[in-house]
C-alpha cells in the first residue's frame, strides 16, 4: 500500500503568523519526503475561519521544485466553485511543473459560505462537478472545443495548455454519500473516500461504486484512495490522550459549519459523538494497532491511505516527531502489504 500525507485547514488564526505557517509547511514537506511517503496531498477551502490556509495551486507548484518523487495531489479541490477552463489549464501547468507527478483530486465541498462567495447554489454542486469534468477532459484532449451546457459555455475554444500525462492526469473524486458514490461510478473516476465513514458503510459504498461502474461501461480503476484521521504513539492510551484536543477542536468546527453531503447517521456522529467517530473511523493507537487498521483497508481494495497527522494546537516539533514515527514504524510495513 502507498502512504499519503494530507494537509488540511488546521492552523488556528493567530497562533502563528502566515510566513511562519509557510515555513512550517515547507519543513513538513521535506520531512514527509525523507520519511518515505508516496504522496503529498493538499486541501482547498476558502474563508475557512477560524483557520488560516493557503491555496493549493501555488503551494504544490512550489513543492514541485523540491527534490522529491512524491505524487502531488489536490485533495480535494472544490471544483463546483471554480471555472473548469481555468482548472483545466492550471492542472495542465502543474502537471508539467511536476513532470507528471500530479493528481487532480476533486470534491463538492460542504460549506454554504463558500457557495455564496462564488455565486453558486448548494443544489448545483453535483451538476457542476460532473459538467466540469466532462468539459475539462475535452479541453485536455481535443484541438477545438464547443460546449454549451447548463452551467458552462465555450465556443470554438482552442486550449492553450496540454497536460504532461497522456491523455491527462488521474482524477480522484471524493464521495461521502450514496448519491456522490453513484456520481463517481458514472464518470469512472478513482474513488476517494473521506475521513468520517465507518468500515461497514465503506464496504457498502464500494459495492455501490463497483456496480455503478459496471452499469456505465467502465472498468474498475486500479486505484482506490481513502483519507483517515490519524494519530500514532507508543501506546493506544498515549495516542488517545495526545490526540483528543486536536480532534475536538477540528470536529467542533465541522459541527458549527455543518458537514453536508453525508447520511443522517454520519452527520450525527460528526456533530455530536466524537468518541464513536474516533472508534469507528480514525486510525489511532500504537504502531501495531495502526498497521492492523490500515491492513483492513487493503482487504477492502484500497491502494492508497492518505493520513492527516497534524492537528490544531500541535506544534511544529510535534508534527515532525509524528512524521518521523510514521516513517520509521509504519511506511516500510505498509509498502510490504
Amino acid at each position: 500500500m502507498r502512504a499519503g500525507f494530507q494537509v488540511g485547514h488546521v492552523v488556528l488564526r493567530g497562533t502563528v503568523d502566515h510566513q511562519q505557517q509557510w515555513q512550517d509547511l515547507l519543513g513538513q514537506f521535506r520531512a514527509v519526503n525523507d520519511a518515505g511517503f508516496d504522496s503529498y496531498c493538499y486541501g482547498n477551502h476558502f474563508l475557512i475561519d477560524p483557520f488560516q490556509h493557503f491555496q493549493p495551486w501555488t503551494v504544490l507548484a512550489r513543492m514541485a521544485a523540491e527534490p522529491s518523487n512524491m505524487t502531488l495531489a489536490t485533495s480535494v479541490l472544490l471544483l463546483p466553485l471554480l471555472n473548469p477552463v481555468e482548472v483545466a489549464e492550471q492542472a495542465a501547468t502543474l502537471d508539467h511543473i511536476s513532470e507528471g507527478r500530479f493528481v487532480l483530486g476533486v470534491g463538492l465541498g460542504y460549506r454554504v459560505e463558500e457557495c455564496e462567495a462564488f455565486g453558486i447554489k448548494m443544489s448545483e454542486r453535483g451538476g457542476r462537478i460532473t459538467e466540469s469534468l466532462q468539459l475539462m477532459r475535452r479541453l485536455w484532449t481535443e484541438d477545438e472545443v464547443t460546449h454549451h451546457g447548463k452551467y458552462y459555455n465555450v465556443t470554438g475554444a482552442r486550449p492553450t495548455a496540454r497536460p504532461y500525462q497522456k491523455p491527462y492526469p488521474k482524477v480522484w473524486q471524493a464521495a461521502m454519500s450514496d448519491p456522490a458514490i453513484r456520481r463517481v461510478g458514472r464518470t469512472g473516476d478513482i474513488l476517494f473516500v473521506g475521513p468520517a465513514q465507518g468500515n461497514d458503510s465503506i464496504r457498502k459504498q464500494i459495492d455501490l461504486y463497483h456496480s455503478t461502474l459496471g452499469k456505465n461501461g467502465h472498468e474498475t480503476p486500479e486505484e482506490m484512495v481513502i483519507v483517515r484521521e490519524f494519530f500514532c504513539a507508543r501506546t493506544h492510551e498515549e495516542a488517545i490522550r495526545k490526540a483528543r484536543a486536536g480532534f475536538e477542536t477540528k470536529y467542533e468546527v465541522y459541527a458549527k459549519q455543518g458537514l453536508h453531503g453525508t447520511d443522517d447517521e454520519l452527520a450525527r456522529k460528526v456533530t455530536g459523538d466524537l468518541e464513536t467517530l474516533m472508534e469507528e473511523t480514525f486510525v489511532i493507537g500504537s504502531p501495531e494497532e495502526c498497521l492492523e487498521q490500515i491492513s483492513e483497508y487493503k482487504t477492502m481494495g484500497f491502494t492508497d491511505v492518505v493520513i492527516r497527522l497534524f492537528y490544531p494546537k500541535m506544534s511544529q516539533g510535534e508534527a515532525l516527531e509524528r512524521i518521523d514515527l510514521v516513517g520509521r514504524e509504519l511506511i516500510p510495513e505498509m509498502h510490504r502489504l
